[in-house]
Protein backbone atom coordinates (compact mmCIF):
# COMPACT_ATOMS: atom_id res chain seq x y z
CA UNK A 1 0.00 0.00 0.00
CA UNK A 2 1.58 3.80 -1.09
CA UNK A 3 1.77 6.30 1.57
CA UNK A 4 -0.94 8.23 0.58
CA UNK A 5 -3.20 5.92 1.10
CA UNK A 6 -2.02 4.80 5.30
CA UNK A 7 -0.55 6.01 8.09
CA UNK A 8 2.99 5.28 9.08
CA UNK A 9 1.43 2.62 10.95
CA UNK A 10 -0.40 0.99 8.66
CA UNK A 11 -3.72 2.08 9.09
CA UNK A 12 -6.04 2.49 6.30
CA UNK A 13 -6.96 6.81 6.64
CA UNK A 14 -10.40 5.90 5.03
CA UNK A 15 -11.11 3.41 7.44
CA UNK A 16 -10.53 5.72 10.74
CA UNK A 17 -12.26 8.73 9.14
CA UNK A 18 -15.19 5.90 9.10
CA UNK A 19 -14.41 5.29 12.54
CA UNK A 20 -14.59 8.58 13.93
CA UNK A 21 -18.06 9.29 12.02
CA UNK A 22 -18.94 5.86 13.47
CA UNK A 23 -18.09 7.43 17.07
CA UNK A 24 -19.52 10.78 16.15
CA UNK A 25 -22.50 8.95 15.30
CA UNK A 26 -22.50 7.29 18.41
CA UNK A 27 -22.48 10.43 20.60
CA UNK A 28 -25.15 12.14 18.68
CA UNK A 29 -27.37 8.80 19.56
CA UNK A 30 -25.96 9.05 23.11
CA UNK A 31 -27.11 12.97 23.07
CA UNK A 32 -30.35 12.23 21.67
CA UNK A 33 -31.34 10.03 24.60
CA UNK A 34 -30.03 12.49 27.07
CA UNK A 35 -32.02 15.16 25.67
CA UNK A 36 -35.06 12.47 25.32
CA UNK A 37 -34.64 11.69 28.96
CA UNK A 38 -34.49 15.34 29.85
CA UNK A 39 -37.74 15.96 27.85
CA UNK A 40 -39.36 12.99 29.91
CA UNK A 41 -37.84 14.29 33.04
CA UNK A 42 -39.46 17.65 32.23
CA UNK A 43 -42.73 16.17 31.22
CA UNK A 44 -42.93 14.43 34.39
CA UNK A 45 -41.97 17.56 36.86
CA UNK A 46 -44.54 19.86 34.47
CA UNK A 47 -47.36 16.81 35.17
CA UNK A 48 -46.80 16.72 38.55
CA UNK A 49 -46.89 20.61 38.68
CA UNK A 50 -50.25 20.33 37.58
CA UNK A 51 -51.65 17.65 39.93
CA UNK A 52 -50.27 19.58 42.31
CA UNK A 53 -52.09 22.71 41.26
CA UNK A 54 -55.41 20.24 40.99
CA UNK A 55 -55.33 19.40 44.56
CA UNK A 56 -54.46 22.46 45.58
CA UNK A 57 -57.70 24.11 43.58
CA UNK A 58 -59.69 20.91 45.02
CA UNK A 59 -58.70 21.81 48.87
CA UNK A 60 -59.11 25.57 48.08
CA UNK A 61 -62.77 24.81 46.91
CA UNK A 62 -63.83 22.68 49.25
CA UNK A 63 -62.35 25.10 52.45
CA UNK A 64 -64.55 27.73 50.93
CA UNK A 65 -67.44 25.20 50.68
CA UNK A 66 -66.89 24.61 54.41
CA UNK A 67 -66.41 28.28 55.01
CA UNK A 68 -70.07 28.94 53.42
CA UNK A 69 -71.41 26.48 55.58
CA UNK A 70 -70.07 27.40 58.63
CA UNK A 71 -71.25 31.11 57.64
CA UNK A 72 -74.70 30.20 57.51
CA UNK A 73 -75.19 27.51 60.48
CA UNK A 74 -76.19 28.81 63.54
CA UNK A 75 -73.44 28.30 66.49
CA UNK A 76 -74.45 25.35 68.94
CA UNK A 77 -72.32 26.42 71.63
CA UNK A 78 -70.29 29.39 73.13
CA UNK A 79 -67.78 27.75 75.27
CA UNK A 80 -65.43 30.60 74.75
CA UNK A 81 -68.10 32.30 76.35
CA UNK A 82 -68.99 30.44 79.40
CA UNK A 83 -68.55 32.93 81.99
CA UNK A 84 -71.02 35.28 81.07
CA UNK A 85 -74.50 35.07 82.24
CA UNK A 86 -76.72 33.22 80.29
CA UNK A 87 -80.63 32.98 79.27
CA UNK A 88 -83.06 31.16 78.00
CA UNK A 89 -85.46 32.16 75.14
CA UNK A 90 -88.30 30.33 73.35
CA UNK A 91 -89.95 31.54 69.97
CA UNK A 92 -92.74 29.73 67.41
CA UNK A 93 -93.10 30.10 63.90
CA UNK A 94 -93.01 28.44 60.81
CA UNK A 95 -94.67 28.07 56.92
CA UNK A 96 -97.94 29.37 55.67
CA UNK A 97 -98.64 27.22 52.49
CA UNK A 98 -100.93 28.92 49.95
CA UNK A 99 -102.98 26.51 47.34
CA UNK A 100 -102.36 22.92 49.05
CA UNK A 101 -105.53 21.48 47.60
CA UNK A 102 -105.70 22.72 44.57
CA UNK A 103 -102.20 21.58 43.80
CA UNK A 104 -103.55 18.03 44.02
CA UNK A 105 -104.09 16.27 40.20
CA UNK A 106 -107.08 14.21 39.00
CA UNK A 107 -105.00 10.89 39.48
CA UNK A 108 -103.94 12.02 42.91
CA UNK A 109 -100.54 13.24 42.34
CA UNK A 110 -99.61 16.52 43.87
CA UNK A 111 -97.96 19.48 41.67
CA UNK A 112 -95.15 20.87 44.33
CA UNK A 113 -95.07 23.90 42.45
CA UNK A 114 -98.68 25.26 42.32
CA UNK A 115 -98.12 25.07 46.50
CA UNK A 116 -96.22 28.68 47.68
CA UNK A 117 -94.86 29.43 51.33
CA UNK A 118 -94.16 32.59 52.30
CA UNK A 119 -90.55 33.87 53.75
CA UNK A 120 -89.14 36.79 54.89
CA UNK A 121 -85.84 37.91 54.07
CA UNK A 122 -83.41 40.10 56.51
CA UNK A 123 -80.19 41.71 55.88
CA UNK A 124 -77.03 41.21 57.79
CA UNK A 125 -74.42 42.73 59.02
CA UNK A 126 -72.66 42.43 55.37
CA UNK A 127 -75.71 43.21 53.49
CA UNK A 128 -76.47 39.82 52.31
CA UNK A 129 -80.29 39.25 52.06
CA UNK A 130 -81.35 36.11 53.45
CA UNK A 131 -84.27 34.18 53.66
CA UNK A 132 -85.68 32.19 56.48
CA UNK A 133 -88.84 30.69 58.04
CA UNK A 134 -91.09 33.95 60.24
CA UNK A 135 -91.05 33.14 63.96
CA UNK A 136 -90.58 35.52 66.95
CA UNK A 137 -90.92 35.52 70.82
CA UNK A 138 -93.15 33.60 72.73
CA UNK A 139 -95.61 36.13 75.17
CA UNK A 140 -96.60 34.84 78.71
CA UNK A 141 -99.75 32.56 78.75
CA UNK A 142 -99.19 32.46 74.53
CA UNK A 143 -99.35 28.77 73.14
CA UNK A 144 -96.91 27.61 70.89
CA UNK A 145 -99.25 27.52 67.98
CA UNK A 146 -101.33 31.01 68.75
CA UNK A 147 -97.75 32.57 68.72
CA UNK A 148 -96.80 30.94 65.39
CA UNK A 149 -99.94 32.38 63.86
CA UNK A 150 -99.30 36.02 65.23
CA UNK A 151 -95.72 35.92 63.92
CA UNK A 152 -96.50 34.46 60.74
CA UNK A 153 -99.12 37.63 60.32
CA UNK A 154 -96.73 40.39 61.75
CA UNK A 155 -93.77 39.68 59.98
CA UNK A 156 -95.39 38.22 56.18
CA UNK A 157 -98.45 40.49 56.52
CA UNK A 158 -100.96 37.22 55.54
CA UNK A 159 -102.92 35.16 58.33
CA UNK A 160 -102.25 31.52 58.40
CA UNK A 161 -103.86 28.52 60.52
CA UNK A 162 -101.53 26.01 62.15
CA UNK A 163 -102.63 22.37 59.98
CA UNK A 164 -99.40 20.50 61.44
CA UNK A 165 -96.20 20.49 63.75
CA UNK A 166 -92.92 21.01 62.00
CA UNK A 167 -89.90 20.68 64.43
CA UNK A 168 -87.63 21.91 66.82
CA UNK A 169 -84.33 24.34 66.83
CA UNK A 170 -81.90 25.42 68.95
CA UNK A 171 -79.07 26.90 69.01
CA UNK A 172 -76.65 30.14 71.07
CA UNK A 173 -75.84 33.17 70.61
CA UNK A 174 -74.18 36.11 72.51
CA UNK A 175 -76.53 39.67 72.29
CA UNK A 176 -74.99 42.71 74.84
CA UNK A 177 -72.95 40.60 77.43
CA UNK A 178 -75.27 37.79 77.83
CA UNK A 179 -74.62 34.35 76.13
CA UNK A 180 -78.52 32.83 74.84
CA UNK A 181 -79.75 29.51 74.07
CA UNK A 182 -83.10 29.68 72.45
CA UNK A 183 -85.06 27.30 71.21
CA UNK A 184 -87.61 27.77 68.01
CA UNK A 185 -90.98 25.76 67.56
CA UNK A 186 -92.12 25.46 63.44
CA UNK A 187 -95.28 24.78 62.50
CA UNK A 188 -97.47 24.41 59.18
CA UNK A 189 -99.67 26.80 58.50
CA UNK A 190 -102.80 27.09 55.74
CA UNK A 191 -103.12 30.10 54.38
CA UNK A 192 -106.47 32.33 55.35
CA UNK A 193 -106.40 35.93 54.61
CA UNK A 194 -104.39 38.55 53.85
CA UNK A 195 -102.01 40.48 51.67
CA UNK A 196 -98.23 40.41 51.78
CA UNK A 197 -96.49 43.41 53.66
CA UNK A 198 -93.03 44.58 54.91
CA UNK A 199 -93.77 46.43 57.32
CA UNK A 200 -91.91 44.83 60.02
CA UNK A 201 -89.20 47.26 60.59
CA UNK A 202 -87.28 43.77 61.43
CA UNK A 203 -88.19 42.73 57.80
CA UNK A 204 -86.82 43.48 54.42
CA UNK A 205 -88.65 41.88 51.98
CA UNK A 206 -91.08 39.23 52.04
CA UNK A 207 -92.06 36.45 49.41
CA UNK A 208 -94.46 34.22 47.64
CA UNK A 209 -92.28 31.12 47.21
CA UNK A 210 -92.98 27.96 44.86
CA UNK A 211 -92.41 24.78 47.60
CA UNK A 212 -90.10 23.11 45.54
CA UNK A 213 -87.79 25.99 45.34
CA UNK A 214 -88.06 26.61 48.98
CA UNK A 215 -84.67 24.60 50.30
CA UNK A 216 -82.42 26.30 48.04
CA UNK A 217 -83.62 29.84 49.12
CA UNK A 218 -83.61 29.20 53.48
CA UNK A 219 -79.77 30.53 54.38
CA UNK A 220 -80.10 28.64 57.18
CA UNK A 221 -78.69 24.43 57.67
CA UNK A 222 -81.22 24.07 60.41
CA UNK A 223 -84.22 25.15 58.43
CA UNK A 224 -83.20 23.40 55.14
CA UNK A 225 -83.39 20.44 57.66
CA UNK A 226 -86.90 20.97 58.48
CA UNK A 227 -87.97 22.00 55.18
CA UNK A 228 -86.85 18.68 53.59
CA UNK A 229 -89.01 17.33 56.73
CA UNK A 230 -92.15 18.77 55.23
CA UNK A 231 -91.57 17.48 52.03
CA UNK A 232 -92.15 14.35 53.58
CA UNK A 233 -95.63 15.39 54.95
CA UNK A 234 -97.01 17.91 51.94
CA UNK A 235 -98.30 15.63 49.65
CA UNK A 236 -100.24 14.12 52.49
CA UNK A 237 -101.65 17.33 53.84
CA UNK A 238 -102.32 18.69 50.47
CA UNK A 239 -104.93 15.59 49.56
CA UNK A 240 -106.08 15.56 53.47
CA UNK A 241 -107.13 19.61 52.26
CA UNK A 242 -108.47 18.40 48.72
CA UNK A 243 -110.86 15.76 50.30
CA UNK A 244 -111.80 18.07 53.12
CA UNK A 245 -112.93 21.07 49.91
CA UNK A 246 -110.57 23.50 52.10
CA UNK A 247 -110.26 25.30 48.53
CA UNK A 248 -107.54 28.64 49.06
CA UNK A 249 -108.78 31.66 49.46
CA UNK A 250 -108.47 33.54 46.36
Amino acid sequence: MSGNDSTGNGTPRRRRRRSRRRHRSGNGQSGQNSQNSQNSSNQGKRKSNRNQSHRRKGANSNNRNRQRNRNNSRPRSFDEHSSLPTSVETSAGGLVLSGLAEAVQPNGEVDFSAIYVALIGRLDRRGRLLWSMPKGHIEPDESQHATAEREVWEETGVAGEVIADLGTIDYWFVSEGIRIHKTVHHHLLRYVDGDLNDEDPEVTEVRWLPVNRLIEHLAYADERRLARQAFDNLADLARAEAEAGRATPR
